[in-house]
């Protein structure tokens, strides 16, 4: 017969042997932020969700509107986040200030990413375009084509929605001002450069009737056909106008810039998001992305194959009829200036 003490003893060791095997059947988890709205829905179907179960792991998903969020949690030594979404301005001061983690290269393959889209602690994911845009039942097929026609009250007259903040704030001031686009950043640095950008804006600030601050919100703007005219992100209207809203925009003197993904100092799982990064940065994934939002891919590859038609890659904004017409953000212009001019930009809004 069985000995009485073992009998009594099992239902523990049953316990122990169950814990054990769930402990080592576990997934690991990946916490993912991006911006929500459309673009989070287009990164989750073609990006998160995919590649995580690729890695053998899950992602949950976050959003929140900016990576400065990312400085309290590294501050404050609790970071929960393992993988952020940024614009890549933001993600290269985060960078240079410390709050994020140097990518490791070996790791992520970028030998076929375009020039400057993979930097020391992000890797670019897509490219989009801060374009004018306006609402068509207002203005039809006749919309404004120049930063200097947004400006214009008497020429278009109507509501104006502008970004309440950030990169691509100031270019279009200067370009309205008469500034050629290759002459905007060093117009920018000369003194007094950034108060002739401020004091454009404010010269349209009694039109303005919204400060978007999300994408989220600026093509919800456009649905509802609140304003006329507005700045923003030429996928979020693409996706908006799908939806029944009335939106037309041009490439003509849009700011060419990059989404980023970064990986938060001290985050949890660095090991596996670096692996996270690595997958999503594959051609594949990229061109998957474009099929539910209209951002272009930073690895040449997923062009090749047919995977993206030739007729849609068009439409995109890192297509070299569509870059032709548009003005790089610079960023190393932003890591020396942007503190100075968001303050100046606060200032202005305050007044």
């Amino acid at each position: 017969m069985m000995n009485k003490r073992l009998l009594n003893r099992l239902p523990a060791l049953s316990a122990l042997v169950l814990a054990a095997g769930f402990a080592g059947s576990a997934v690991a988890q990946l916490t993912v932020v991006s911006f929500g709205g459309s673009y989070q829905d287009a990164q989750s179907k073609a990006l998160f969700q995919p590649a995580a179960k690729a890695i053998g792991a899950t992602a949950k998903e976050e959003t929140y509107t900016s990576i400065t969020a990312v400085a309290l949690q590294v501050k404050a030594g609790a970071v929960t986040w393992d993988v952020v979404t940024s614009g890549s301005g933001g993600a290269a001061r985060s960078g240079a200030e410390g709050m994020l983690e140097a990518l490791d290269y070996k790791v992520i393959d970028v030998s076929n990413f375009v020039p400057g889209s993979a930097q020391p602690y992000y890797v670019c994911g897509d490219v989009f375009s801060t374009v004018l845009a306006w609402n068509t039942k207002t203005y039809g097929d006749k919309g404004p084509q120049s930063w200097a026609d947004f400006w214009d009250i008497k020429k278009f007259p109507g509501k104006r929605s502008f970004r309440k903040g950030g990169e691509g704030v100031l270019e279009p001031a200067l370009m309205a001002d008469g500034v050629a686009a290759n002459k905007v950043y060093e117009v920018l640095s000369a003194p007094g450069g950034i108060e002739r950008a401020i004091k454009k804006i404010k010269e349209l600030k009694p039109h303005v009737a919204v400060w978007w601050s999300s994408g989220a919100q600026h093509a919800q703007l456009m649905k509802d056909g609140e304003v006329d005219m507005i700045t923003g992100w030429n996928g979020r209207f693409d996706v908006a106008a799908k939806d029944g809203a009335k939106v037309a925009y041009t490439f003509n003197q849009g700011l060419a810039d990059y989404d980023c993904y970064a990986i938060p100092k001290g985050a949890p799982n660095k090991a596996l998001a670096m692996k996270f990064l690595s997958e999503i940065s594959k051609p594949q994934y990229q061109a998957e992305f474009t099929k539910y939002i209209t951002y272009g891919p930073t690895n040449k590859k997923a062009y090749e194959g047919g995977a993206i038609p030739a007729a849609y890659a068009k439409t995109l904004p890192s297509h070299p009829d569509n870059q032709a017409k548009q003005l790089p953000i610079d960023q190393a212009w932003y890591i020396k200036n942007g503190a100075r001019a968001a303050a100046l930009f606060q200032d202005m809004l305050t007044e």
